[in-house]
């Protein structure tokens, strides 16, 4: 395959329009071809090349792309995932891959044996912030670890009328942050041997999780991951500790504003971290400032291009979101319950 591969979006929300659009557009070998959009023609605006369908099942018996992304309210991933792999469609689904973990398993059989490829879009893999953590973690810089703190806290005090914050499936802030803390955690240490978790609606008339708190056990460590829409104060977005010292690093990675700003993720200067937001290592005898990795969500569409086109490794691949769905599941048992989740007991 030569020319660039045709690739249509399922949904224009903000995400798609902010972030998917415009990954797309900068991959030499992705061509945004095709857009379902229910209502409105956006999409063309500004991309003028751009068909648009008002439906999935026309956009798939018009035959016009390749490569599905589908960026819809989490309850449609999986039977529109599903309808695209049985048309021999290559697909990208925004995270979380489906709600319920049996799903995505489903969508790997399908895809297997059709020889498709299927990926989930955990951009925040390519945060400049988590990259710098890995780049720590894998150098032994703190010697053997014992705890990791992940926050991704914002000051939202008003319930809004986006979809996440509805009373739908997979709606609420665990499915929507927690897939990308946790999907972080065992990425870089691989599954917990347990869980408990604390997930609460805190804002008055929220109707979907607001706020998570999830501990993640292992073999001498532990990892937390919260998130909270009511904290109007600076939160480290990591703290790792260590027997040699400490790792500390506040503010988000840069990238998600700049596509919120209308920046063309291009050049070398995009996902790069200023200084002054760089984060600290806090060793026994000194405190040394840790230039940040740059940050780079191009690397994803340019990954799902190569499976396609040269057979490389997925990056993202769906066993590994298997098991975040896994984990999400057991913390709201752990939550309702009010117990610790063993692995045995979670199957993850």
């Amino acid at each position: 395959m030569n020319s660039p591969i045709k690739t249509a979006l399922v949904g224009y929300g903000s995400v798609a329009e902010k972030m998917h659009a415009p990954l797309i557009d900068v991959c030499p070998d992705l061509d945004l071809v095709a857009v379902v959009e229910r209502r409105d023609n956006k999409c063309e605006k500004k991309f003028p090349n751009v068909r648009t369908f008002r439906s999935l099942e026309d956009l798939l018996a018009a035959n016009a792309a390749d490569l599905i992304c589908i960026t819809t309210p989490n309850e449609f991933h999986f039977p529109m995932a599903k309808k695209c792999l049985l048309a021999g469609k290559h697909v990208v689904v925004d995270k979380p891959v489906t709600i319920h973990s049996w799903e995505a398993e489903e969508l790997e059989k399908i895809a297997s044996e059709k020889g498709l490829i299927c990926s989930v879009f955990h951009n925040r893999r390519f945060d400049g912030d988590y990259r710098t953590l890995q780049k720590i973690v894998a150098e032994n810089t703190l010697g053997r670890l014992v705890y990791l703190e992940s926050h991704f806290d914002r000051f939202r005090p008003q319930v809004s009328e986006n979809w996440r914050e509805k009373d739908g499936p997979g709606n609420g802030i665990t499915y929507d942050l927690g897939s990308h803390l946790i999907d972080q955690v065992v990425l870089l240490f691989g599954k917990p041997k347990a869980l408990f978790a604390d997930i609460q609606k805190q804002r008055k008339n929220a109707v979907a999780d607001d706020y998570f708190d999830i501990s993640l056990f292992y073999e001498g460590f532990k990892a937390r991951v919260t998130a909270s829409v009511l904290a109007n104060v600076p939160t480290p977005k990591f703290l790792l500790l260590g027997e040699k010292g400490s790792f500390q690093k506040y503010h988000l990675d840069v990238q998600e504003q700049a596509f919120k700003d209308g920046i063309k993720p291009e050049g070398p200067d995009w996902g790069v971290d200023p200084k002054e937001r760089w984060g600290t290592l806090y060793l026994e005898d000194q405190n040394t400032p840790v230039q940040t990795v740059n940050g780079d969500y191009r690397i994803f569409y340019q990954n799902v291009a190569d499976a396609i086109v040269k057979g490389s490794p997925l990056e993202v691949t769906l066993p590994q979101t298997i098991a975040v769905l896994k984990l999400i599941e057991a913390a709201f048992i752990s939550a309702a319950e009010g117990r610790k989740i063993f692995r045995e007991e979670g199957n993850w």
